[in-house]
């Protein structure tokens, strides 16, 4: 039996590969040219997406001809090779040529009846969900998707993931008036750009210092949908920097210093989730934003599963195996991502401050990891495999067994640029000059900015190619049960 297909569909694609299509069907001849897709799936309640592994170029002459019935036509051998290692690496055949025309775009009555007379053929050879069509304008797109139900669906969006975000659509669409709340930052980025972010579903892993400050940022700019994900509860330590906490959050009658140990750990026990404080400030921020708060470890399955959909994910947790997943997430699934912090380093001898610094790492899909920077460690990811007793039987000592050293404004300045990166991206107002990932950390100490160029390993396990695009086709690196 067919998989269901949730709609709407999408088309998600890297920056360089958007580039690089542009560039092959626009090369300035004023003609039509055609190249195929092949896609990852990645389908949940949100929607279906497919997610572009590669690109096979027609050459003109060659896999592109005069057409028997149209135009041009691919040739019967170039479809057949594409549909066959589609078949072979369980990937998604989607054909695309371009119009010409600017802002709207939809197929020739001679498109759809070459889609009626091949695709029923390429659903059988290929044995994959769904085979399709893309035609585009310079400004526009439109998709005929024929699933293997049976159905036929349309294209709603084709997304460029990368800095800037592109959305093209089949034609443009007006969006509704900003209103009184958001008048200031839509003076910025127009009713538009409000409305991207409106139906911006963002996950932030970690409500401490710096995830905290992340929420209400994310919060007050009037994003759709936060998703906030931590197991721990407020304690009286966190609150000189978590935003939002209360004193009675924390329940301190019962966890001040001078209580009894027995009394401390009954106030521990029943002190606020981080995530619902967070909920509580998103909220007050928001009339309209959705709030879903787990109070759970971000490796569990079910907890992973749910960042499938989101358009952006925020790490601003210290655990070497969430980057391992985030990492994976960004380049499987398409979805951006940053990690987010600060971090005061001590000599080891005589403990005075070695270097001081926040950090944002912000990366997009094709262009690299945190594994590739080294960032995450082998070891750790072993001890943190481990259950706490196991860990504390074998005397491992991480960031979660000893407490570090942390500001306030430290973690404000990362998050703001974090924030800020991300809003100017996804309303289209960052440069085209832009690198796609912005890795940087600000040091007070020397009053300097680093910027990292990043690194890529092509073999990579968390961002090369026998995860890139794959979407559902892949496990991601969870908790096994």
């Amino acid at each position: 039996m067919a998989p269901r297909m949730n709609g709407p569909w999408s088309v998600h694609i890297t920056q360089d590969d958007w580039r690089a299509l542009f560039a092959h069907l626009y090369p300035g001849d004023r003609d039509e040219h055609a190249a195929i897709l092949r896609c990852g799936l990645a389908q949940t309640s949100r929607g279906s997406r497919l997610l572009v592994h590669d690109i096979l170029y027609a050459l003109d002459g060659i896999d592109y001809i005069p057409g028997d019935r149209g135009y041009r036509k691919l040739t019967p051998q170039f479809v057949l090779h594409a549909a066959e290692s589609c078949a072979d690496d369980q990937l998604i055949y989607v054909a695309v040529h371009c119009h010409g025309g600017i802002d709207r775009v939809e197929f020739s009555d001679i498109d759809m009846a070459s889609h009626e007379r091949g695709y029923p053929a390429l659903l059988d050879i290929t044995q994959r969900p769904a085979v399709g069509a893309l035609v585009f304008a310079r400004n526009a797109v439109a998709g005929d998707l024929w699933l293997a139900d049976g159905t036929r669906v349309t294209i709603d969006r084709l997304q460029v993931v990368g800095r800037p975000q592109l959305q093209l659509h089949p034609e443009p669409r007006r969006p509704a008036h900003a209103g009184e709340a958001y008048d200031r930052q839509s003076r910025i980025f127009g009713d538009r750009g409000q409305a991207i972010l409106a139906t911006q579903r963002v996950a932030i892993i970690g409500l401490g210092g710096a995830g905290s400050l992340v929420n209400e940022y994310v919060a007050r700019l009037g994003v759709g949908e936060i998703l906030l994900i931590d197991p721990d509860r407020i304690e009286i330590s966190n609150l000189s920097r978590v935003v939002g906490a209360r004193r009675r959050d924390a329940r301190s009658l019962l966890t001040a210093e001078n209580r009894p140990e027995w009394v401390r750990r009954i106030g521990r026990g029943l002190a606020e989730p981080k995530v619902k404080i967070a909920a509580r400030v998103a909220r007050e921020a928001s009339r309209t934003v959705t709030v879903t708060t787990v109070v759970d470890d971000v490796l569990e399955p079910e907890v992973a599963e749910m960042l499938k959909d989101c358009d952006h994910i925020f790490l601003a947790a210290d655990a070497h195996s969430a980057r391992r997943l985030v990492d994976v997430l960004t380049h499987q699934y398409f979805i951006p991502t940053t990690q987010v912090g600060a971090k005061v380093s001590l000599v080891e001898e005589g403990g005075e401050i070695a270097d001081i610094f926040s950090a944002v790492r912000a990366s997009v899909p094709g262009d690299g990891c945190l594994r590739c920077a080294q960032l995450i460690s082998p070891v750790l990811l072993q001890e943190e495999a481990k259950s706490q007793g196991e860990r504390r039987r074998q005397r491992y000592l991480d960031d979660a067994d000893v407490p570090s050293p942390s500001v306030i404004t430290l973690n404000a300045v990362a998050a703001a640029h974090a924030v800020n990166d991300w809003m100017m991206s996804v309303t289209g107002l960052t440069s085209d000059l832009v690198t796609p990932d912005r890795w940087m950390t600000i040091h007070p100490l020397i009053d300097e900015t680093v910027e990292y160029s990043q690194r890529i390993d092509p073999r990579c396990p968390n961002c090369g190619p026998a995860r890139f695009a794959r979407g559902d086709a892949r496990r991601l690196p969870t908790k096994v049960r």
